[in-house]
């Protein structure tokens, strides 16, 4: 079927006896795309975020949410259009692989794998953590890191998460529709009792509003935890080869969970200030402590004699990270799937089982990687800077793609058009590679390691024939991509952030990250792909029709 047969909007999904897409069940509805989304966005990042955001960026921390949002929504926008035009399975490592071919697509494949993969054990060390609050022994109480008892019950949750998953995609998201409608109420009700019994605006300026300044602001996007929280919008994306009606319901779902979350961690962060003991603060935004410190919200309600709410709290720490780990299982499998299908990885990620039609490799392989990252990253606050960087290098290539795809495919239907693209698209790739560097050379290092590692596995793949499809690897189309990321290593060396050596000045620095990112992009732009060569590898899209 011709990549460029693509539906209306309004157009009715497939009914029950029509042939599956790629081999997959559409059994997924709006709601479900909705809610698998917003799932992923409300995890462990309102339990923890507002407590680590304030310590870097102090009282301006609603800064960092307002800059986070501002970067998450623009980058949710660009993952609406490509959605709605490309329902397939496993996207964020899709679209780059259509615009510039098989080498980008690879590396961005793996990348998002990796971000999907190592963000089901960052959830399960949330709700471990908030656990040890009072059942003793899974946690170091000076530290925060697993115990050996820890890491048992974490390799019990990654289990239990991959079975229900073979289960297949409807019963998940029958029990991600019932937890996130729980997730979102918990958060909102919360905002509303402690705005209402508890808040006090001079705590906003006692110890100066920006203590850190603007580069404390900075960080906090990054390193606090205000992009990993606002993240999970693309899980909609990931699972467009499984929708009823993708072409309507993808972009809907991305662009309406995004600005729920972001409303949510606003407030959150706003009333978590607002209700702070002043003893917590008496030794500066720095050492902020408080009793119960480990569940920062349970204990702060502890601590204002609110004890019922701490209880909610408690539960929904087991609840909120459960179900986001839970999403991140489903969507790592499908990106695994996705990338077999462009013929990147072996052959084995698109064998699905008999009855449910999920994919099993995938999934023991999510569940290997979560074990494996218990190791180097055994707490949630060590974990959440590599997830972060690595979630935005994922989303960087989209707005790549983007542009890439305006140019090649200017008149294929788009259900969700994103207006001023010609604008938007070299700017979100700006503000990606600015969150990217904000992590810091001491995180960034590690993911560019961690992406070497995927280019092993690609490399045997190739080399030991364990895929049948060995697409060329488009070398000039993506010949922008090494100096992209060498350059963005060098700066991060060179720049302020942490690890780095600070030879280049404060403010300069984000000028040069702005100069290097439109340098790539528009080489980009220039080399991207033949419009032929997007015709063959958009040939696996399979567009309902009406």
């Amino acid at each position: 079927m011709s990549s460029q047969t693509v539906v209306d909007a309004g157009a009715p999904g497939p009914g029950p006896g029509d042939e599956p897409s790629e081999g997959l069940k559409r059994d997924v509805g709006f709601v479900g795309l909705l809610f698998t989304s917003e799932g992923s966005i409300i995890g462990s990042g309102w339990l923890f975020g507002a407590l680590a955001v304030s310590t870097i960026g102090g009282p301006a921390a609603v800064l960092a949410w307002v800059i986070g949002s501002v970067v998450v929504i623009l980058l949710a926008l660009v993952h609406a259009e490509l959605g709605g035009m490309f329902p397939v399975s496993g996207g964020t490592a899709r679209y780059p692989h259509y615009a510039f071919g098989n080498l980008a697509g690879a590396t961005f494949g793996w990348v998002s794998w990796l971000q999907a993969a190592g963000t089901a054990p960052i959830e399960v060390e949330a709700a471990i953590t908030y656990s040890s609050n009072w059942v003793s022994g899974l946690t170091v109480p000076s530290t925060g890191v697993l115990t050996p008892l820890g890491y048992l019950v974490a390799t019990v949750l990654m289990a239990v998460f991959t079975v229900v998953n073979l289960y297949g995609i409807r019963r998940v998201m029958q029990a991600n529709n019932a937890i996130t409608s729980w997730k979102i109420a918990v958060p909102v009700f919360t905002v509303l009792v402690l705005a209402l019994t508890h808040f006090d605006h001079t705590n906003f300026t006692s110890h100066g509003f920006a203590p850190f300044g603007t580069k404390g602001v900075l960080e906090a996007v990054s390193l606090g935890g205000a992009v990993f929280a606002l993240g999970g919008f693309e899980q909609a994306v990931q699972l467009g080869g499984e929708s009823r009606n993708p072409q309507r319901d993808v972009p809907r779902a991305v662009i309406g969970s995004m600005i729920i979350g972001a409303v949510i961690y606003l407030a959150l962060q706003i009333v978590f200030i607002g209700a702070l003991p002043h003893s917590a603060i008496t030794h500066g935004w720095e050492h902020l402590t408080f009793a119960g410190e480990r569940g920062p919200f349970a204990g702060l309600a502890t601590g204002l004699g609110l004890g019922w709410l701490a209880w909610i709290l408690y539960t929904d720490a087991i609840v909120a990270p459960i179900g986001s780990s839970l999403i991140y299982t489903t969507t790592s499998a499908r990106i695994t799937f996705g990338m077999s299908r462009n013929g990147q990885v072996p052959a084995a990620f698109e064998k699905t089982t008999a009855r449910s039609q999920v994919p099993l490799i995938g999934l023991l392989f999510a569940f290997a990687l979560g074990l494996v990252l218990f190791l180097p990253f055994p707490s949630w606050q060590k974990l959440v800077g590599f997830i972060t960087s690595a979630t935005v290098l994922m989303y960087a290539g989209a707005p790549l793609a983007l542009g890439a795809l305006r140019r090649q495919k200017p008149d294929l239907p788009r259900p969700f058009r994103l207006r001023a693209a010609w604008l938007w698209a070299p700017v979100s790739f700006i503000f990606a590679n600015w969150v990217i560097y904000w992590s810091g050379w001491d995180i960034d290092w590690k993911v560019y390691v961690a992406v070497l590692f995927g280019y092993l596995l690609m490399g045997a793949s190739r080399i030991f024939h364990w895929n049948p499809i060995r697409p060329p690897m488009d070398w000039e189309a993506a010949i922008w991509l090494f100096p992209y990321l060498a350059g963005m290593a060098l700066i991060s060396y060179f720049g302020q952030f942490v690890g780095g050596r600070d030879d280049i000045p404060f403010y300069w620095d984000l000028g040069v990250v702005a100069a290097w990112s439109l340098i790539v992009y528009f080489v980009a732009m220039r080399l991207r792909l033949p419009v032929d060569r997007v015709d063959a590898y958009t040939e696996d899209v399979f567009p309902v029709e009406s």
